[in-house]
């Protein structure tokens, strides 16, 4: 297990970094998020729905249920993230679809991802070292991106810059302390497959419905669109060799 805690301490760092990259580089924040959302469509389409088909097939799962939990993901957080603007709706903010709070809501689902990420190095572990080592390599290759991304929705919904390092410092931790909690407990792999279905309906719909447009709201360019398929490109050369 000590193995698991140094992998999921070594997420803290790559994370923090990715976040603290955003930052320093924030006056080109609309470049970046062009290649954020190529990354999170590319997470779902080359790493979560490829591992959705092998889970289903290992265990002779129905795939009924976790493309269920795909269209909940997509929709609760749509209809979270509507809700928050319709109440906002008298504030000028509305008119360019900025909000604090939509910025926090998507941190924190970024930051609930990492604390899974970190069970599932943890849960890696526990099965052996070898799906440990290759579960752990998987999470510190995007958690760079990761940071980025938490630090990109807080700036995009106007948060300040200190309470984007806050979030960026919690969704850091996360992984430890989700590596620390599978000391407790296990998970069933229908939970995890539900997870996986959930989650990848909120990355769609921030990265192809939040994001995306944002990003191209004030200046759109054939160097914009080629971010966003780097971005993709960037994800699924990862998948390939973790």
């Amino acid at each position: 297990m000590m193995q698991a805690l140094l992998f999921a301490v070594a997420t803290f760092f790559s994370t923090y970094l990715g976040g603290l990259f955003s930052i320093k580089f924030r006056e080109k924040l609309h470049s970046i998020m062009c290649f954020t959302a190529g990354v999170l469509v590319g997470v779902f389409s080359f790493d979560i729905l490829p591992e959705i088909i092998s889970q289903v097939k290992e265990y002779n799962f129905s795939p009924t249920g976790p493309m269920i939990a795909f269209a909940a993901g997509f929709v609760i957080f749509h209809i979270l993230e509507k809700t928050i603007l319709i109440h906002h709706s008298h504030e000028q903010e509305y008119a360019v679809h900025k909000h604090p709070k939509v910025g926090v809501l998507s941190a924190l689902a970024l930051v609930g991802h990492s604390f899974v990420d970190g069970v599932g190095i943890g849960l890696g572990f526990q099965i052996n070292a070898a799906v440990g080592v290759l579960v752990a390599v998987a999470v510190l290759s995007h958690d760079f991106t990761d940071g980025m991304n938490t630090v990109s929705l807080m700036l995009v919904h106007k948060n300040t810059v200190k309470k984007a390092k806050w979030f960026l410092f919690l969704d850091a931790l996360a992984p430890v302390l989700g590596a620390c909690s599978t000391l407790f407990f296990t998970a069933s792999p229908y939970f995890l497959l539900l997870y996986l279905g959930f989650f990848g309906g909120f990355l769609m719909y921030i990265g192809a419905s939040d994001i995306l447009p944002e990003a191209h709201s004030k200046h759109s360019s054939l160097k914009m669109v080629g971010l966003t398929v780097l971005g993709m490109l960037f994800v699924f050369v990862v998948a390939r060799f973790v």
